[in-house]
């Protein structure tokens, strides 16, 4: 009996991607569909990584695909491919990084530093080339929490190797000076030496590179904000009235220049007691969903306060490192998966497939 390929792709169709609401044959997300006798075999290519949940898509497929009559073996094979999408209007991408994303807070000790970290890793974890720019000159945080030591070494005296720990490509002003060293730079030294480290960086083919802005709305992040090639930014905010006034600035800010808003992320949403269980709102409840839902702008989740995020960071293993399977780090795998699928839904880059122009002129 031969199989009906029809009825195939309209089995395969039955099976949606939970996270964007599609199939993936209408999306053509179904590549190199062969069917040989009873044999049946194609590729799945998402535009995200995902890991984790390979398994769990591969089984669905396999389930729909035999449920056709004549079907026997059916073999999947699940491929990731992550493209460069469009920023701003008139920056140019970087060579060797498809998506760079601003992790952002209007304003200072929000856990933008840990959520950074956290989503970087999250997103590794999940299959994706990861690179950290710590653009926080003046209280860079990333060699501590990534347990990174040591100065950038050089190959061709004009570039920096990033230094690399967790399988993530990491760049910080905190490793080129003392760590006890206070920058006392002015506004356009500290612009200029952002903007070193994040072109005189020799990253290595990455998917994502994430940017840990320095808090706030001043010079600094709006020249960053112009210049930097941004395909989005996330913000990072408490439930607390004052955070959200300042998170607000910073999504003004980012909307004034181009930049389009990928989410928000509600940290210190809530404290459960570890002896008790009490849960107490210490910072409010809802604010940043609320927020999110009156700019019209996505709720990425919300994370809890927790000693544990704390010291794991200060120790150099952030919670999806220490801590890979547990509770929290799931929660930052789910955002970090959302913020990956709404950026391959974005439109993309095709500014790279454009020939180069040369006007030469006879003498």
């Amino acid at each position: 009996m031969s199989v009906d390929t029809q009825a195939l792709l309209q089995a395969l169709q039955t099976v949606v991607d939970p996270h964007t609401g599609k199939d993936y044959v209408s999306t053509k997300a179904i590549k190199n569909l062969q069917v040989t006798g009873a044999d049946v075999s194609f590729d799945v290519e998402l535009g995200y990584p995902a890991k984790s949940q390979h398994p769990a898509l591969r089984q669905a497929l396999i389930a729909a695909a035999k449920g056709v009559p004549g079907v026997g073996n059916v073999s999947v094979q699940i491929v990731t491919n992550i493209v460069a999408h469009a920023v701003q209007r008139g920056v140019q991408l970087l060579p060797q990084v498809k998506n760079i994303v601003a992790v952002a807070s209007g304003k200072g000790g929000v856990g933008k530093s840990t959520t950074t970290v956290n989503l970087a890793l999250a997103l590794a974890a999940e299959g994706a080339r990861v690179g950290i720019l710590d653009a926080d000159i003046y209280g860079p945080s990333q060699p501590m929490m990534m347990g990174i030591e040591g100065r950038p070494q050089s190959v061709d005296g004009q570039t920096m190797e990033p230094l690399e720990n967790y399988g993530l490509q990491v760049m910080s002003i905190g490793f080129l000076v003392d760590k006890h060293e206070a920058m006392i730079w002015r506004g356009p030294m500290a612009t200029q030496a952002l903007e070193q480290l994040l072109r005189q960086t020799n990253w290595k083919a990455l998917d994502y590179l994430l940017v840990d802005m320095p808090p706030g709305t001043g010079d600094i992040q709006l020249t960053l904000s112009q210049r930097v090639p941004l395909t989005g930014a996330v913000i990072v905010t408490t439930p607390q009235d004052i955070a959200l006034l300042d998170a607000r600035k910073g999504i003004t800010m980012f909307q004034k220049v181009g930049v389009p808003i990928l989410g928000i992320v509600e940290n210190m949403a809530v404290h459960v007691c570890p002896n008790c269980g009490h849960v107490e709102h210490i910072f409010g409840a809802d604010g940043g969903k609320r927020m999110a839902a009156e700019l019209g702008v996505a709720y990425l989740g919300a994370l809890p306060l927790n000693r544990q995020i704390r010291e794991q960071a200060d120790a150099g293993q952030p919670t999806v490192v220490a801590d890979p399977d547990g509770e929290i780090a799931a929660l930052y795998k789910a955002v970090a998966r959302q913020v990956a699928i709404t950026i391959a839904g974005k439109a993309k880059d095709y500014s790279r497939k454009f020939p180069t122009i040369t006007i030469s002129r006879d003498t």
